[in-house]
Parts: C-alpha cells; sequence; structure tokens
C-alpha cells in the first residue's frame, strides 16, 4: 500500500502523452443500472447536434471552484455526452472558447467556463480529499479511481472516511496492521483508524463513540462493521469476552443475511453492537440490539435470490443423524426454496458455513440440546412449506392434506396433527359473546401457513439474539462507556418495492439526517452561537422527506397507520388515500393503481402498496399462537409466551376485526420500527459519531471495474461532497477553553498557571506559530481547521514521551542503586552464612579425620597381629616340612620291607645314627624358637616403654605448656603493676616551685626516658610471651599428629627452651639495669614516692622469681 502511493508521480509522469482520462474512463459501463436507486444520469454536455456555445453546465454548487482562467499546455477536466469526465489538455485560448485535445488524438473547441481544472500531478492520489487543491466533481472521482486501482480502497472526506468495495481480498488487514495502527505507525486511511480514534476518544473523553457504517446494497458495509470489530477485540480484548462477540457474526449472518440482486450477503436485518469497556479499557461485555427483519423472505423471494443462508447452510451440513432425526431433504425439494431456483453461492461453501455457525453457538453458550431444536424449527419452516390443501366443499374450503410433510412438522413442533390440521384450516370467531369455527378458503389457508411459518422463523432469531446477548453480558464490570457500531440496510430500490423497501428506506433518511445534522446543521449552530467569523455554507437537507413520513395526521406512517385501523381497508384504498392528502408535498407523487413515489435524497424509488396493510398488521393469528403454546417442544412454547407478551401491549391500531380476519391487538410494524428508529438516534445522539461511507464501484460485484456515474451519485446521496467543502471552508476540531487549557498548558514555556484558561490558550496558540487565520476564538471553545490541533497533539504527545523517559530512567536508576545495595547485603549475608557452614563443615571433618586415624590405628594393629600369626603359623608349617624332610633325609638307608616279601607290611628299619641325627637338630630347632621368643619379648617390652615414654612427653609438654603460660601471665601482671605504680608517683607528687622546674627541666626528661623504656620492656614482653606460646602449642600439634610438619619436635622443643632462656637472661638483664636507672632518678624525691617505688620493684623481684620454674 505504501508503495502505491511513494509512486505515484513516476507512473502518471506525462499527461498529455497519458491523458489520465483515458484511464478514468469506462467504456464498459455508460449507463446505470435500470435498479439504481440514483435515479437517471446527469445531462450531457455535448451534443453532436448542438453547438458547444449552446450547451449548459448542470449546477455544481459544491465545486471549490470561483474563477478559473484556462490557459494554454494546462490540463483540464471536460464532461464528454456520456456523462463521464475526461481530461483534455489545453491547445490555445481565443476568447471565451479554448481549444483542447484528448487522449485519443481528438480535437475540438469548446467553451472556456464548461472547463474545470485539474489537479497538479503532486495531488494525484492523495489520502484526504481535503487535500486537493480543486475540489470538484472529476478532481474527487479520478483520486478515488486512482487510489482504487492500486488497492487504496479507504480514503478521508475531512471527518468521513470512504470505503469502496474491491470485490476481491487485499491485504490490508492481520496482526501487523492492527500493531502499525496502535502504534501510530501507519497513518493512511483505514477502518483501523476510525475504530483506534473511537478508543482514544472515548478514553480520553470519557464520551461513548459510534461508528456509523452506510452505504447502498453490496457496499460492504458488514464486512467493515466485522473489520472494526476485528480491531477493537484485538486492541482491547484480554478477557476472552471479545472472541465471544467475533462469533456472533456467523450467527447473525446465517440467520439474517440472504443473497440479492444486488448483493450475495445482503443484511435484512439492522444492527447495533455495543461494545462495552471496563475501567482499565477492556473488552467487559456487548449487547446486540437488531432491527426490522425481513420475515417475508422466509415465505417467498425473487429470481436469482435466495432465502436466508440457514436453510440452504442446514441443508448442506446436516450430520446424517440429525438429518435423520428431523427428516431432513435437499434444498431443492422444499418449496420455500424452489421460487428462485438458486441453492449456491459462487465461492460459498454453505456445508462449512454450517459448521462454522454451530461452533459459534458453542462459543456463546448455546447448549447442543438447544442447537438441534433450532435446528427442528428451520425444518420445520421448510416443511410448512410443503404442506398442501384439499377441497373439502364447493366453497372453496380446505383443509390440510395428512401427508409426510404435515406429520413432519407436527412431530418437529411437538404438537398432535389434528391441533396443526385445525389452526391451518380454520379459526375461531367470536361475535355477539358466542364463538363459532369458521373454516378457511385456500387463499386464507395459505396466508396462514406463511404467517405461522414466518413468525416460527422471526421469533426463533430473536430467541438467537436474545441468548447472545445473554452471553455478552457486562454484569458487574460495565462501567458505562460503550463503543457502538451501526450496521444498517443501506438504501434499496428494486423494480417491485414492498414495505420491507418503504420501512428501509425511511431509516436511511432518518440516519442521513443525523449525518447531516451532526456534520452540517450542529456545526453551523454552533459557530453562530460561539460567536466566531463564519460564511454560511448551504447543504441539501432531507427535513422535507422526512416530514412527508413523520408528519401528523396526515404523513405517509400515520396515514398507513390509520388504514390499517380500518377492517374493510384495502391495498387500494391505502393508495388512494395518499393520493388525496399528500399530492402536494413536493417528495410525493402518485401513480396509476396501487403505486406511488417518493423522492428519497438518494433519489426517486416507486412502492407498490400491494400487501403493506397486511404486512404492517403482522398479527398472527390467537389459534396458531395457542397452537405454538400446547406444543411439547421448548422453544414453541418460548416463542407463544413472546407473542402473548407483546399482545399484551398497549395498541396502537385499536381491535382489528376483518371479516375472516383476526381478533388481536397490536402495534403495527410501522409504529414499532418507527419507536425503534428514535431510539438508535438518540442513542446516537447521545455519541460522539464516526462516520463510513461504502460505495459500490459497479453494479456487476466485479473487481477492476469503476463505474464513475455510479461512485458519484453515491458519493452525492451519501453527502460526502458536501462534508469535504464545508469541513474546507469550516473549523472542523473545537474544544473548550478550560479543556485546552489543561490538556496543553504544560507545554508553556513560562509560568501562567495564574491566568484564566483563554489567556493560557492564546498564549499556547503564541508559542507555537499558529496563524490567525487558521483558529477562531470563540466564547467558550476554540474551532481549529484541518490538522491544527495535529501539530499541537504530536508536540503533546513528544513531550509527555520525553517526561516518561526521564522518569523511566531516574526509576532505573534508583532501582539499580538498590538492587546494587541489596546485593551488596546479599553478598554479605551469604558470606556470614557460608563462613558458618564452612567452619561446621571443617568441625565435622576434623572430628571425621581424628576418628579415621584412631580407627586405622586399629586397622593398621589387628592387620599387623594377623600378619604375624599368618607368618608365625607359616614358619611353623615350613619348619615341619623341613624337619620332615631332613628326618627321611637321614633315614636314606632304612629298609622298607617290600610287599609280598613274606613279611609284615607295617615293619620299617631305621638305622640309629640317622634317629641320633634327627633328634640333634629337633633340639636345635627348640633352642631357636626359645630364642625368638625371647627377641619378640624384648620387643614388645620395648614397644611399651617406647608408649610410656610417649605419654610421659605428652603430659611433660602439656605442664609445660600450662607453666609457660602462668610464667607470661605472671611477668604481665607485674609489668602492669609497676606501670600503675609509677603513674600513682606522678599523681601524689607535690607540685615543685616554677624556679626549681626550670632547674630541673633535664630531670622530667629522663623520668619520661624511663617510663618509656618500662612500656617498651612490657611490650616486648607480651609478644614474646605470644610467640612462644603459639610455638610451644604448634610443637605439642606435631608431637601428637594434629598437624604434620618436616622437622623433630624434641629437637625443636630443646632448641626453643635454649632460646627461651637465653631472652629470660637478657630480660632479666635489661629489668636490673631499669632498676637502677629508676633508683638514681627517684634519689631526690621524698622518703615517699621511694616507698613506693621499692614496694613495686620489690613485687617485680618477687615475680621474677617464678622464671625459675623454666629451669
Amino acid at each position: 500500500m505504501d508503495s502505491a502511493e511513494t509512486s505515484t508521480s513516476s507512473n502518471y509522469s506525462m499527461r498529455p502523452d497519458n491523458m489520465r482520462g483515458g484511464a478514468f474512463r469506462n467504456g464498459n459501463i455508460d449507463q446505470l443500472d435500470d435498479d439504481s436507486p440514483y435515479g437517471q444520469s446527469s445531462p450531457s454536455l455535448m451534443d453532436p447536434s448542438v453547438s458547444p456555445q449552446n450547451s449548459i453546465l448542470p449546477s455544481r454548487g459544491w465545486d471549490d471552484i470561483s474563477v478559473y482562467n484556462a490557459k494554454k499546455k494546462q490540463h483540464a477536466w471536460f464532461q464528454a455526452p456520456d456523462g463521464n469526465w475526461e481530461l483534455a489538455r489545453i491547445i490555445s485560448v481565443t476568447g471565451d472558447e479554448s481549444l483542447i485535445s484528448f487522449a485519443e488524438g481528438k480535437v475540438c473547441k469548446v467553451p472556456s467556463d464548461v472547463l474545470l481544472p485539474a489537479n497538479p500531478e503532486i495531488l494525484d492520489g492523495v489520502a484526504d480529499l481535503m487535500q486537493l487543491s480543486y475540489l470538484s466533481e472529476p478532481s474527487v472521482l479520478y483520486n478515488l479511481q486512482y487510489r482504487y486501482d492500486r488497492d487504496m480502497i479507504y480514503s478521508k472526506a475531512g471527518p468521513v472516511l470512504v470505503a469502496i468495495n474491491p470485490f476481491k481480498n487485499i491485504p490490508l488487514y492481520g496482526r501487523d496492521y492492527i500493531d502499525g495502527y496502535k502504534r501510530k505507525k501507519i497513518g493512511h486511511p483505514h477502518v483501523y483508524a476510525i475504530a483506534d480514534t473511537a478508543i482514544r476518544e472515548m478514553i480520553r473523553d470519557e464520551v461513548n463513540q459510534a461508528i456509523v457504517i452506510s452505504g447502498e446494497s453490496g457496499a460492504g458495509k458488514t464486512e467493515t462493521a466485522k473489520i472494526a470489530m476485528q480491531y477493537l477485540a484485538t486492541v482491547r480484548g484480554g478477557s476472552g469476552i471479545e472472541y465471544e462477540i467475533l462469533k456472533t457474526n456467523p450467527i447473525l449472518e446465517g440467520f439474517g443475511n440472504a443473497k440479492t440482486s444486488r448483493n450475495d450477503n445482503s443484511s435484512r436485518f439492522g444492527k447495533l453492537i455495543d461494545i462495552h469497556f471496563s475501567e482499565n479499557g477492556k473488552i467487559s461485555g456487548a449487547s446486540i440490539q437488531t432491527f426490522l427483519l425481513e420475515k417475508s423472505r422466509v415465505v417467498q423471494c425473487g429470481e436469482g435470490e435466495r432465502s436466508y443462508h440457514s436453510f440452504y447452510q442446514l441443508c448442506a451440513g446436516a450430520p446424517p443423524s440429525l438429518r435423520e432425526k428431523i427428516n431432513l431433504k435437499n434444498a431443492h425439494e422444499y418449496k420455500y426454496l424452489q421460487q428462485s431456483n438458486c441453492y449456491t453461492i459462487p465461492g460459498v461453501n454453505d456445508a462449512e458455513q454450517f459448521r462454522i455457525a454451530m461452533d459459534a453457538l458453542d462459543v456463546v453458550h448455546v447448549s447442543k440440546e438447544n442447537q438441534e431444536n433450532v435446528c427442528e424449527m428451520l425444518a420445520a419452516v421448510l416443511w410448512l412449506g410443503n404442506v398442501t390443501f384439499s377441497l373439502v366443499d364447493d366453497e372453496n374450503h380446505v383443509e390440510p392434506v395428512v401427508d409426510e410433510a404435515l406429520q413432519t412438522v407436527a412431530k418437529l413442533l411437538g404438537c398432535r396433527i389434528e391441533q396443526l390440521q385445525l389452526a391451518l384450516s380454520s379459526r375461531e370467531m367470536k361475535v355477539r359473546g358466542e364463538n363459532f369455527i369458521k373454516k378457511l378458503t385456500l387463499a386464507q389457508a395459505i396466508d396462514a401457513r406463511d404467517a405461522l411459518a414466518k413468525s416460527i422463523y422471526s421469533s426463533l432469531f430473536d430467541w438467537l439474539v436474545e441468548q447472545i446477548n445473554k452471553s455478552l453480558s457486562t454484569g458487574k464490570h460495565m462501567t458505562g462507556r460503550s463503543i457502538s457500531i451501526l450496521d444498517i440496510y443501506g438504501f434499496e430500490s428494486f423494480d417491485v418495492n414492498s414495505i420491507e423497501q418503504f420501512c428501509i428506506n425511511y431509516a436511511n433518511e432518518r440516519l442521513q439526517q443525523h449525518f447531516n445534522r451532526h456534520l452540517f446543521k450542529l456545526q453551523q449552530e454552533e459557530y453562530i452561537q460561539d460567536g466566531i467569523n463564519w460564511a454560511k455554507v448551504d447543504f441539501e437537507d432531507n427535513q422535507a422527506c422526512l416530514n412527508l413520513f413523520e408528519q401528523k395526521p396526515l404523513g405517509l406512517l400515520s396515514l398507513l397507520d390509520e388504514e390499517t385501523t380500518f377492517p374493510k381497508a384495502t391495498d387500494l384504498s391505502l393508495a388512494n388515500k395518499l393520493k388525496q392528502h399528500l399530492s402536494s408535498n413536493p417528495c410525493f407523487r402518485g401513480e396509476r393503481g396501487k403505486a406511488f413515489t417518493v423522492h428519497h435524497y438518494a433519489g426517486e424509488v416507486k412502492y407498490d402498496t400491494t400487501g403493506f396493510l397486511e404486512k404492517n398488521r403482522d398479527l398472527l393469528r390467537i389459534d396458531s399462537i395457542q397452537l405454538l403454546s400446547s406444543c411439547t417442544s421448548e422453544l414453541p412454547q418460548i416463542f407463544a409466551s413472546n407473542m402473548l407478551s407483546l399482545q399484551s401491549e398497549s395498541p396502537s391500531i385499536g381491535s382489528v376485526k376483518k371479516a375472516g380476519g383476526v381478533d388481536s391487538q397490536k402495534l403495527s410494524v410501522m409504529s414499532k420500527f418507527k419507536g425503534q428508529l428514535f431510539q438508535l438516534i438518540q442513542c446516537l445522539g447521545n455519541t460522539r459519531s464516526h462516520f463510513i461511507r461504502c460505495i459500490k464501484p459497479n453494479n456487476l460485484h466485479s473487481p477492476g471495474i469503476y463505474d464513475q456515474q455510479l461512485v458519484l451519485q453515491q458519493l452525492k446521496c451519501c453527502g460526502v461532497l458536501e462534508v469535504v467543502r464545508i469541513s474546507r471552508s469550516g473549523f472542523p476540531t473545537r474544544m473548550t477553553h478550560q479543556k485546552f487549557a489543561r490538556r496543553y498548558g504544560f507545554l508553556l514555556l513560562d509560568n501562567v498557571a495564574s491566568q484564566d484558561p483563554l489567556s493560557v490558550s492564546v498564549a499556547i496558540l503564541n508559542q507555537f506559530g499558529i496563524l490567525p487565520e487558521m483558529f477562531q476564538v470563540g466564547y467558550t471553545k476554540l474551532f481549529f481547521r484541518t490538522g491544527q490541533i495535529g501539530k499541537l497533539e504530536d508536540t503533546r504527545n513528544r513531550t509527555l514521551n520525553g517526561i516518561l523517559r526521564v522518569q523511566s530512567c531516574f526509576r532505573g536508576h534508583k532501582a539499580r542503586h538498590l538492587l546494587r545495595e541489596m546485593k551488596r547485603g546479599i553478598h554479605t549475608l551469604q558470606s556470614f552464612i557460608r563462613g558458618r557452614e564452612d567452619r561446621k563443615r571443617y568441625a565435622i571433618l576434623l572430628h571425621r579425620q581424628r576418628a579415621a586415624v584412631t580407627i586405622q590405628k586399629w586397622i593398621k594393629g589387628g592387620i599387623v597381629r594377623k600378619e604375624f600369626k599368618e607368618f608365625s603359623d607359616a614358619a611353623a608349617v615350613v619348619q615341619g616340612v623341613i624337619r620332615g624332610w631332613l628326618v627321611r633325609r637321614c633315614t636314606a638307608d632304612i629298609s622298607l620291607v617290600q610287599f609280598g616279601s613274606g613279611k609284615n607290611d607295617d615293619d620299617v628299619v631305621v638305622s640309629r645314627m640317622y634317629l641320633a641325627e634327627l633328634q640333634r637338630r629337633v633340639l636345635k630347632a627348640e633352642v631357636g624358637v626359645r630364642e625368638k621368643d625371647e627377641e619378640r619379648e624384648i620387643l614388645l617390652q620395648r614397644i611399651q616403654q617406647y608408649e610410656n615414654r610417649w605419654s610421659d612427653y605428652e603430659q611433660k609438654m602439656t605442664s609445660m605448656e600450662e607453666l609457660w603460660q602462668k610464667q607470661m601471665n605472671s611477668l604481665q601482671s607485674s609489668l602492669s603493676l609497676a606501670k600503675q605504680s609509677l603513674s600513682n608517683d606522678d599523681d601524689t607528687a607535690p607540685p615543685p616551685v616554677r624556679n626549681n622546674e626550670i632547674q630541673n627541666g633535664g630531670g622530667a626528661s629522663e623520668m619520661t626516658a624511663g617510663l618509656s623504656l618500662i612500656s617498651r620492656l612490657a611490650e616486648e614482653f607480651e609478644q614474646r610471651s605470644q610467640v612462644f606460646g603459639d610455638d610451644a602449642r604448634f610443637l605439642v600439634e606435631v608431637k601428637s599428629g594434629q598437624a604434620e610438619a618436616d622437622l623433630d619436635p624434641e629437637q625443636e622443643l630443646r632448641r626453643l627452651k635454649q632460646v627461651f632462656e637465653g631472652w629470660k637472661k637478657d630480660y632479666a638483664a635489661r629489668l636490673r639495669e631499669t632498676k637502677v636507672i629508676l633508683n638514681r632518678l627517684s634519689s631526690e624525691e621524698a622518703s615517699g614516692g621511694d616507698k613506693v617505688k621499692k614496694n613495686w620493684w620489690g613485687r617485680l623481684n618477687s615475680s621474677r622469681g617464678s622464671f625459675s620454674l623454666y629451669d
């Protein structure tokens, strides 16, 4: 889409050669379709038989061209005899005439005043028609066609969106486009843009919104409404209800849409969808209101048309089990569907649509049982059309034939066949207090049958809408804010127009007036009330046509309702009454017979009053209502209850007692529809409306064909061109002083908060350099021309985005700082916890190590003892073997008596010499064994001695460590006492005279030096005590096996003792020197002081005596 717009200038760079009018004209469609509601084509400007000078240009009051001077080599638009506009190049200008040439090379001379200027190439295909330099019919038509040919089907006409039906799928929809319009990345006209604007204004201004979609049948209104709903559901969905809202479309289209001669999917009813939002702007629910379902289409339809889609979908897509249950046949076997010989729509799969509709019923919580009941009601309506009648007497009275159709209808409705026969062939009447049964003629029986079918289908449709509304109900989440989407039938004009077209066109008149009031009347009235300079613009109003319909007591609606109350009134009498009372109205024209013509805003429509009265009454006989109430099926009972409740309302047409008719009271169709229409207009009046005008480019429903006459008529009838003109000359954007100051006041550089809103507003306008001609200051509001408020809004958005960015950066900084502090605290906490856990694990490992050492000691001892025992046993065995071998060796001369020698087998002769040698060796081995046993005993004793010595050593090391610790503590306490005594002596000594202080300054210095010596000795003592204690503990751990070190603990202990003895002697000598120094310094002090010093020194000497304990 973007590339198409950017390639505008390249595609038409040579206008004289390309002649844009060549592409603009469409030779295939020169005349309007006969069924067009827009009347005849515009008169030709150039007839070959008439000279150009005599041509008269039709009025173009809306053309934004005051004076146009034709110049040579410029391009201009010229209207050809067929009504189409062609682009021509001006060759020369002579007086009031201009010589022009067309694309095909034809040259002609025309009056200069019939030429309309063409816009420059740079404006070809602009998105907003207000941007055109020259606003004229051909400029607008060409601009729309230029975009239409490039699949840019949406254009802006001021505040109105123009949508041209492409009759094909184009890539302008989907998630990417929705995100683009939501984030304002795409600014081209689109339904998404209208829906997004409605959302933003609803949230910003807290005002309900409405999207009014209008256009003639086949222009694409239904699809446009679905696209708008899709955007709302995607952008503001989230609760799941939006899926249900979208799923209502297949249901409503299936039961309320049908194929007509102009549209394959024409809405035969109007609907208003109110989408409600919660406090956070999300969709919370919806409600649907329907208007004027075309019930007559159930029982009759024209050639080439179809009845409602639901019948064909049921026949094509019902599963075999359901078909057997409801005795369903093919569509061509039902008489209601046989009338048009049209059973399918090209490109539409009715079976698939049936499946989609059933799935949609599941989504809106219609149970499977009720879905089957719905199918049963549809089948009952179809079978009612097949019910036939037979004559029973000479007075043309009839009764239904008991055949498959009648039996199936009775079964589906849940009633007895006799009851159904009676309801279709007779009626109960009450005359003078007496009830009697009157038989019906064939025509009356057929009307009764068709009325029952229409009522069942209409009630079924209303019941489905009621079920949908229950499913979409908002409940407690409703906030009062909503966006309404109105999709109502377009203006219709057929060969034969009945009361349905009468109601539809009346509704379109009302909507057109709402459109006029919203964009024209109210705007001009507001300009006048606010006192701004404003040039009044004339526009076409349809109030005269509305007066024709609504005037009392001589309006079309009043006369129709009045004639309906007369039992003997006929359609002809209605036509005559209308001609009699309304012939002077300029919007009404009587026709021959039962016809009359109304001049609507969109053109003249001829109506035929045949069936007007009967359809306006729309009364179902009491017999039929009683029949439905007596049915065993649930839905017919609900239908009957609803009909009785409607009849209990206040009647507007009185009691209708017509010969062979009905005794019932009920609002007429027109009265009920008028009430609904006024409620709709009132609802739209309380909202901020957004308009979408759908345009049908051709009557062939073919893509790529652009009939400019058809498009032009729709643009005129929809008021699009008037909108552009009034928007260009007016101030479409307005805002109160207070709201403007509140919304944009923060953009001011100076502080003017104390000033009134008007001063703030003027200061804002001056600061941003908005030209005076671009705005007007009213009494209560500011009025802006198109596009001016957008500049302020862009600046405001950029400023707010900057503020949000600064806030986000600051909050991010605070969050990161807090995160760092939390991480630091977490790391500290983790370090403490991990340290504690590591210490626990280390203690466990140390305990396990000690236990393992103990276990290893015992295991190794057991293994050694076992090996020793095995070695001893093996030695004994070896000894036995050796001894046996020696014995055998020494007895080599022993004579053995061979077996069988005659001697005893057990006799053995051994030499005495060998026996003696054997005994000697045995004695020698026994001596060796005793020696080994003695050595073993000696080794065991030594092992025991070593173990005892090791235990004694451990005890000695422990006692030495304790002794060293006591000595260190004693020395430390002695030094502390010495320091305390010296400080006490300084405090108790009387202060000497000043002269002595000066004379004995050196003595004070010596005393300070003495104190420093004592402090150094105390520090040295503490350090040495710590070092010796650590070394002693380490040697004890090495000796006990708790620590490993490559040294001899006994040798190191002796060396440590020697070092300690050396330090002790040196320390004692230094103590003695310190004593001599202190004695010398204290010789001049009082005796009290000497006594104190001797006391602490005596204590020090007594403590020194403890050093001898180390010896």
